[in-house]
């Protein structure tokens, strides 16, 4: 048997496994590395997170993301060389932290990497009958592996699509798994690049456990703020603080096609864009609106899209409470907004249930990498189609 086929049958009959997830999502801000010791699987998982940090993409390495992210054309040599290059910059990331933390490749069992995301194309988005739903990340799992010495699974998106899905939400599965309540009703609500929630009804099977993306999060946010003051996010909510809302651009916005379909959904950056804000701003003849007017808009953009998806699938009758965390989480303004938007739900940190609201999507990742070696095969049976939890594939250092 091959050294390596042997050290990963080995992994998955440890009772307990240390595995660093990785996470660089659409907002571009840098690679999320969460050190996970996982024990057991399934329903038994129980992770402690022994280490995280996040480390800042360098402008070059934005640069070169910027350059073939969510475009529907561009230099087919250029994405074909990132996705090495992009995989040999996150080693050196990884190894980079290792070494801070005093820890050895030799310590680690697996790295689960979600990759970054290039194009991301549901069905809704393209009218191509004769293709279905597909996504795109780079970094390559077998450069990963190969650079840091470390068993590498990568790719997780992939098998979801395979099984029916559209690749995306994929958090219902670790939000299952670590958050779920025998007593309380929860929102999981996750506010990165988009937005999406997973609705985790008290004492209920996964088949009654719900996901879908909700639409822009910070995405459209960040972009502004990128072209306006060469800044990645609207800190602290600042700009959006000092504008008023434009009430005809707002109804504008929230009129595309995809607020119409029905849940779960999934999008990207390729819709929620500076083009998607500029379109809607020329349907209403809108010549002249200020910074941020335009910020505090997108702002409550998001708060109230995300409110009416969760409106549409979580019953009314229901109590509940919303545990939130990406980067919109550190936004007072979307926050406060939310809040008016419901005004009797509570709304708190994913910190009060234990998970860290920067780390958990690294974390998630870690978890599925987890139960791809060591778990059996779940489903989420409210979503469209049952969609197997063994995902990722496996890079070997040799």
């Amino acid at each position: 048997m091959h050294d390596n086929i042997q050290k990963l049958y080995t992994i998955a009959g440890k009772p307990s496994r240390k595995i660093m997830g990785l996470m660089s999502g659409t907002s571009l801000d840098g690679l999320d590395i969460a050190l996970c010791q996982i024990t057991g699987s399934g329903i038994s998982t129980k992770v402690n997170l022994e280490q995280f940090t996040t480390i800042p993409y360098t402008k070059t390495m934005k640069d070169e993301i910027l350059s073939v992210f969510s475009k529907k054309t561009g230099s087919l040599e250029k994405l074909t060389l990132l996705n090495p290059w992009m995989a040999i910059q996150q080693a050196q990331m990884i190894n980079q932290c290792l070494s801070s933390w005093g820890i050895t490749s030799a310590d680690i069992d697996l790295i689960a990497s979600h990759g970054q995301t290039i194009f991301h194309a549901p069905k809704s988005l393209h009218p191509t009958d004769a293709f279905g739903p597909a996504t795109l990340q780079i970094g390559d799992g077998d450069h990963l592996a190969v650079h840091t010495g470390i068993i590498t699974l990568s790719d997780f998106r992939q098998k979801h699509i395979a099984a029916g899905g559209e690749g995306a939400p994929l958090a219902v599965y670790g939000d299952y798994l670590l958050c779920a309540d025998e007593k309380e009703n929860r929102v999981l609500l996750n506010i990165g690049g988009i937005a999406n929630y997973t609705y985790l009804p008290a004492n209920q099977p996964i088949e009654k456990i719900f996901s879908t993306d909700t639409g822009a999060g910070n995405t459209m946010m960040d972009a502004f703020m990128r072209l306006h003051f060469n800044k990645p996010y609207d800190q602290d909510g600042l700009v959006a603080r000092e504008g008023k809302v434009n009430e005809p651009l707002l109804q504008q916005l929230k009129s595309d096609a995809f607020f119409k379909l029905a849940l779960p959904k999934t999008i990207g950056p390729e819709l929620f864009n500076l083009s998607f804000l500029e379109a809607a701003k020329n349907k209403i003849g809108l010549t002249e609106i200020s910074i941020p007017d335009t910020m505090s808009t997108l702002n409550l953009f998001t708060a109230q899209t995300i409110v009416e998806a969760i409106e549409q699938y979580v019953p009314k009758q229901d109590d509940y409470t919303i545990y939130t965390s990406g980067g919109g989480a550190h936004n007072p303004v979307l926050m406060q907004n939310l809040q008016q938007l419901l005004p009797s739900a509570s709304i708190k940190s994913s910190l009060e249930i234990g998970i860290h609201p920067d780390a958990k999507e690294a974390i998630l990742f870690a978890v599925l990498a987890n139960e791809s070696v060591a778990g059996a095969s779940m489903y989420a049976g409210a979503n469209a189609t049952k969609i197997p939890i063994s995902m990722g594939k496996i890079s070997l250092p040799t």
